[in-house]
Formats: C-alpha cells, sequence, structure tokens
C-alpha cells in the first residue's frame, strides 16, 4: 500500500481528516464557545443517529460511573422518565436527521432542559424558532470524519454540565497524536496497528468488547460497514459466554476480534483468558486489541481512531471508496 493507493480509490480524501484528528480535537475544545450552564439536572438524554449517535455512546459510556442517570436514544421516542429536571442533548450533523428532530419536538413539549448540535438544517430552524440553546458546528468531510470535532466542541460547552475532569481531556487529546505517530498514512509499514488490523480482515469480523468499550466495538462495527460496506457483527464478551459462543463449534468464516481494555475488571479479564484457551484449542485465529492506558475517555476516543483508521485502510485494500453511502442516500430519499 502506498499514498497513491489512497489518491486513487479514496474519492474525498477522508483519510487526509483522520490525519489531522488530534489538531481537530485540540482546537474544538479549546474553542471560546458560549457554554451551556443548568443546575439540578440528574438525567442526561443523548439523542443521536449514525455517526451523530456515536458521541453519545462515548459520554454515556464515560458517565457510567457517576452519580447520574444516563440514557442514549436511537429513534423517535423520548424516554417517559424525562422531565424538567433532565438534560436532553440533541446531536445531528446534518440538521435533517428526522429521528433525532422527533426527540428535540418532544423534549420542548415537556419543557425538559435542552441543547442542540448541528451544521444547521431544519434542527437550527427549530431551536431558532422555539428558544432552544443551539450550537452550530462546522462539519469536517462527513458526519463520522466529524466525529472528534463535535465530541470536543460538546464536551467544552457542556464542560458545567457534563463531569469530566479537564485534565482527562487534555490527556486524551496529547494521546492522540502519540497514536497518530503510529496508524497515520505517513507509517504504512508493518508497525501500524491499524493497518495490520485492515490486512487481517478477510471474512465477516466479530467484535468482542467488555461493558465499558461498547461504544468503541459500536462505533468499529458502524465505520467498516460505512467505509468498507461489509457485514460486521458485536457481541459483549460476558454475555456471549452465555450463547454466542456456540456457535464456533461449526466451521465458520467469522473472524473473532478481542476488544480489551488494558485494566478490564478481573472477571472481564478472566472471560477473556477462557475464550482466548477456548479458541486456542478450537484453532480459531482471533485478532487482540488493547487500549491505551489513561482514563475512559482516553482509552475509548484513541481506540476509535486507531478502529476508524483500520475501517478506512480496509476499504482502501479492497478497493472501496469509503465516503459514499449510497444505501444511506436511498433510505433518506424515501423518509
Amino acid at each position: 500500500m502506498n499514498l497513491e493507493d489512497f489518491e486513487k480509490v479514496d474519492s474525498r480524501k477522508m483519510f487526509q481528516i483522520y490525519d489531522k484528528w488530534p489538531e481537530i480535537a485540540q482546537e474544538s475544545f479549546s474553542t471560546d464557545f458560549n457554554k451551556f450552564d443548568s443546575k439540578g439536572i440528574d438525567h442526561i438524554v443523548f439523542a443521536g443517529m449514525g455517526g451523530s449517535g456515536s458521541i453519545g455512546d462515548v459520554i454515556a459510556s464515560i458517565l457510567s460511573k457517576e452519580n447520574i442517570h444516563v440514557s442514549n436514544i436511537k429513534g423517535y421516542h423520548l424516554p417517559k422518565t424525562v422531565d424538567a429536571n433532565s438534560l436532553v442533548i440533541t446531536t445531528s450533523v446534518s440538521g435533517n436527521t428526522k429521528e433525532t428532530l422527533s426527540v428535540l419536538e418532544q423534549a420542548k413539549k415537556i419543557d425538559a432542559k435542552i441543547t442542540a448540535f448541528s451544521t444547521g438544517g431544519k434542527m437550527k430552524e427549530f431551536c431558532n424558532e422555539n428558544d432552544v440553546y443551539f450550537k452550530e458546528i462546522p462539519m469536517i468531510h462527513s458526519p463520522r470524519a466529524s466525529f472528534l470535532k463535535f465530541l470536543f466542541s460538546i464536551l467544552s460547552i457542556l464542560k458545567d454540565v457534563i463531569p469530566i475532569d479537564e485534565r482527562d481531556i487534555n490527556d486524551t487529546i496529547n494521546s492522540l497524536y502519540k497514536t497518530r505517530d503510529n496508524i497515520f498514512s505517513g507509517n504504512l509499514t508493518e508497525e501500524n496497528v491499524s493497518l495490520k488490523l485492515a490486512k487481517w480482515i478477510k471474512e465477516i469480523p466479530l467484535i468482542y468488547y467488555p461493558w465499558g468499550l461498547q461504544s468503541a466495538a459500536i462505533r468499529f462495527k458502524n465505520s467498516l460497514q460505512e467505509n468498507s460496506k461489509i457485514h460486521v457483527i458485536a457481541e459483549e464478551v460476558i454475555e456471549s459466554s452465555h450463547n454466542g459462543i456456540v456457535a464456533w463449534e461449526k466451521m465458520s468464516k467469522i473472524q473473532p476480534i478481542l476488544l480489551r481494555g488494558v485494566n478490564d475488571h478481573v472477571k472481564t479479564i478472566e472471560r477473556w483468558n477462557i475464550m482466548q484457551e477456548f479458541f486456542k484449542k478450537e484453532k480459531i485465529e482471533y485478532f487482540d486489541i488493547t487500549s491505551i492506558k489513561g482514563s475512559i475517555l482516553s482509552k475509548i476516543v484513541n481506540l476509535i481512531y486507531v478502529l476508524d483508521y483500520s475501517s478506512i485502510y480496509h476499504a482502501i485494500l479492497h478497493q472501496v471508496d469509503p465516503s459514499p453511502v449510497g444505501s444511506i442516500d436511498f433510505i433518506k430519499s424515501k423518509m
């Protein structure tokens, strides 16, 4: 693989945006936004689909150990538990996602606290007409490539609401620069872990993940589906030990990927060891990828960086343009 391959296949140069992800994250968090501050919030609801939904997945994972109720909505309906003490965070990069607009309208009717983020569109119009806090964030290339711009902009705007230590955010951004040194398009060597994983995936990948890294696993599944145009499976490792593991008793072209945290819970580590023992016994090849050390934010964001880039490499290796998503465009045109 060389840069000429990227130039030939990647029509909109998505890889160039990923090469700039650390700078995008740093610039987005340091931008002088008007902050949103609201007291008495005991329930945070994230609403978004696709690449926008990934943002809610990540923040929900980060808040999983905090003393606050978190819901992540990917659909049309707002939970009935939402009330005036709830903060509903709606994100649609395009600003025209029908499911998210539906949630926004419902939240306004019940007088919940609301923030909305998009590049404009119908979401901006609704917020301007209904006095809802709205922040316009420019898209970079596509919703999935804009992930870090939206994530770190939202973390900056909601820093007085979402309890994340600013040191963890800065450490995460610093670690992104280190991760880039290994995975970016200027290092197309065998040491590039994203490229190595992309070359390893020949059939249908099955991503095993621990509960705390679900957001990274789901994001990887979605990125492979959109960029590489392949089918992907994702299963939580503990739950899969009670059902999915049985499927390996038959010959299969499925390829298992073990997505692990550097300091997973002791019982999760025990389960990983048992699963590895099982795969070795059955002579099933698997790919093992482990997060970096650091906060949960740093682990998840850096994993997403590695895995997203791997989906781009996989697309290029198989002569698939990662940018177009014609099937999604077809469905949206019918709605």
